[in-house]
């Protein structure tokens, strides 16, 4: 007001008018400040409505909105005959919500979850922040509780806001070990392969196929999630469904494995490491595929493995590795293919006649008989029967290195056979001076071509390939693609012919008969199964190491139908004697379960 005064304002508006002007002033100022006011929060309503606006209603919506996902029904997977050998069973498991832990409440929730469940906070908590705080979806902390958890959860639930318990599909397999090596089994994503996965709509705590047909099939199998959004109130109690999506079950497999045939095949391999595998020569399709030693796939389902678990699939003779699909030298069953050569390579005729002797020596190098004294003069039947190695070495000397190793290759070795396991298959190895050179620094020799003649040296082939070599001569000339899918028509159909004389396939059927009937495989000369054609092998494993066994043999030797090969890795003894008769137990089991009052099973 004194400024008014010395303005001059004084004489012409006296003290009453000053003190007018100040008070409108005051009004004045208190009306801009007010409008000032009001426009400021109607500026912050306007931003919260329009620009925040859909962020915060998410918000909103996210605190009384759950999403309960509902997990698919993985297919069931079936044998040749409708057999079940998967499915699915329904145990309860206990689910947080992670926008229900972020409260000073977690440590009471965690504490109780921890002595009830036996699972670690940090663990708990490993998973939740993983699926995020903002997540609206529950994670699964704990899987296949007992009565026991399930009461002392319920007991609890004053404190444990925001855990609940619902049944959750889980893999099963009603026959344990006996398939493991064909089925796999299934297991939770790991961080790795969530990584990988999320964009084919995988989720944290999803479970994927992890080895064998479920790995194999596991878009067919796995099927699509579904859900219910869920309102609830401030107590996290569900007031209404909003909406569902009913989750889609996988698709049920058969496949052309043989039950019957693959548990009596389970139960015949007496070998701690080895493997057995029987297949159609005519499509393809694989009837058993064994593997020792073998593992429960059920031990995988659980939440967490013990040590003893653990113990029975990474223990000392590898259960988990499938022996029937890798690789190892396979000795005599080889000599298949050098009688392929040597009679395709024009060097020989199917009449050919050659001495046979205790050893021979070759580039200097003395390379034995296995009996030490030969068999004397030998056509290609009676040497096949008889199993001579120097009767093969003079056939691989013969058409040389090259020109075994080509047909080594036709017979499909050195490559996958393309089964659907490719993943866990072994292409083998068949070995040549370009392999040589670069691995040992030295070149390829007469004496490499006569060890790769009797299937030795660093030829390797897996049981799985040694079946399809089988087939060759069983279907007429042709290479099959060994399949699981039982309406696998691309592969029943695919047969690669050898185009191979009709005189060697002949040469070669007379000969793996005489195995039979007057060689090495006079264990399968019996009346309980068909009339049976095979062949004999033993592989040396190493200085000091137990041989490695084999046998391989179809039936009817007539008109073949079924392939069956057996293998014992470091099993000592010989193919004849030791892989003979698993074989024969094989065959036994088919023919008897064909026509079970022609053939009757031997019982000792």
């Amino acid at each position: 007001m004194a400024s008014l005064k010395s303005s001059g304002f004084s004489g012409f508006l006296g003290d009453k008018g000053l003190r007018t002007v100040g008070k409108n002033y005051q009004s004045i100022f208190f009306i801009i400040f007010t409008i000032a006011m009001m426009a400021g929060i109607n500026a912050r309503l306007v931003y919260l409505q329009i620009v925040e606006g859909p962020k915060l209603r998410q918000k909103a919506e996210a605190n009384r909105i759950r999403t309960i996902l509902k997990q698919p029904e993985r297919g069931n997977i079936f044998d040749r005959n409708g057999k079940l050998l998967a499915t699915t069973r329904y145990p309860r498991s206990v689910y947080l919500w992670p926008m229900a832990h972020k409260k000073p409440s977690w440590s009471v929730v965690s504490s109780r979850l921890e002595q009830v469940l036996k699972i670690s906070k940090e663990e708990m908590e490993e998973k939740l922040d993983q699926a995020g705080p903002d997540a609206t979806n529950f994670v699964r902390i704990a899987r296949d509780l007992n009565e026991a958890k399930v009461t002392a959860i319920k007991e609890y639930e004053n404190e444990l806001s925001g855990v609940e318990i619902h049944t959750e599909a889980v893999r099963y397999y009603p026959h344990g070990k006996a398939i493991a090596h064909v089925i796999g089994y299934t297991r939770e994503l790991t961080q790795e392969q969530l990584k990988k996965k999320k964009q084919e709509g995988y989720k944290l705590g999803d479970v994927i196929g992890q080895m064998g047909v479920e790995k194999a099939y596991e878009k067919l199998l796995r099927g699509e999630w579904g859900g219910q959004q869920v309102e609830v109130d401030s107590k996290d109690r569900p007031i209404r469904v909003l909406g569902e999506k009913q989750a889609r079950a996988g698709n049920d497999i058969h496949l052309t494995i043989d039950l019957d045939l693959q548990t009596a095949a389970e139960k015949a391999l007496t070998f701690p490491k080895g493997a057995i595998v029987a297949i159609d020569p005519n499509n393809g399709a694989v009837l058993v595929l064994v593997s020792h030693p073998t593992f429960d796939p059920n031990i995988f389902s659980k939440q967490q493995l013990t040590q003893k678990d653990w113990e029975s699939v990474q223990g000392k003779n590898h259960p988990l590795v499938n022996r029937a699909l890798s690789a190892f030298p396979p000795a005599s069953t080889f000599k298949i293919i050098t009688t392929t050569a040597g009679l395709e390579s024009g060097k020989f005729s199917p009449g050919t006649v050659l001495q046979t002797y205790g050893s021979l020596t070759i580039g200097g190098v003395t390379f034995g008989e296995w009996n030490h004294a030969g068999f004397g003069p030998l056509g290609f039947p009676k040497a096949m029967a008889m199993s001579s190695d120097t009767f093969f070495y003079q056939i691989g000397k013969g058409v040389g290195g090259p020109t075994l190793i080509e047909w080594t290759r036709k017979y499909g070795f050195g490559k996958k056979t393309g089964i659907e396991l490719t993943d866990e298959e072994s292409k083998g190895l068949v070995p040549d001076d370009k392999w040589k050179r670069k691995a040992w620094k030295i070149p390829w020799t007469v004496g490499d071509t006569i060890n790769m003649s009797i299937g030795q040296g660093a030829l390797q082939v897996s049981p799985l390939q040694a079946a399809i070599m089988f087939s060759v001569p069983a279907n007429g000339g042709y290479r099959v693609k060994p399949h699981l899918l039982k309406d696998h028509e691309e592969s029943k159909k695919w047969r690669e012919s050898l185009n191979m004389k009709p005189s060697t396939i002949g040469i070669l059927r007379d000969g793996l008969r005489k195995v039979v009937t007057e060689g090495t495989g006079k264990r399968l000369n019996v009346p309980s199964i068909a009339p049976t054609s095979g062949k004999s092998g033993t592989a040396e494993a190493g200085v000091g190491r137990p041989n490695h066994t084999w046998f391989g043999a179809y039936a009817p030797a007539d008109k073949p139908e079924i392939v069956v090969v057996a293998f014992g890795e470091n099993s000592g003894g010989h193919g004849g004697s030791d892989c003979g008769p698993i074989v024969l137990q094989v065959l036994e089991e088919y023919f008897h379960k064909k026509n079970p009052s022609k053939y009757k099973k031997f019982e000792p």
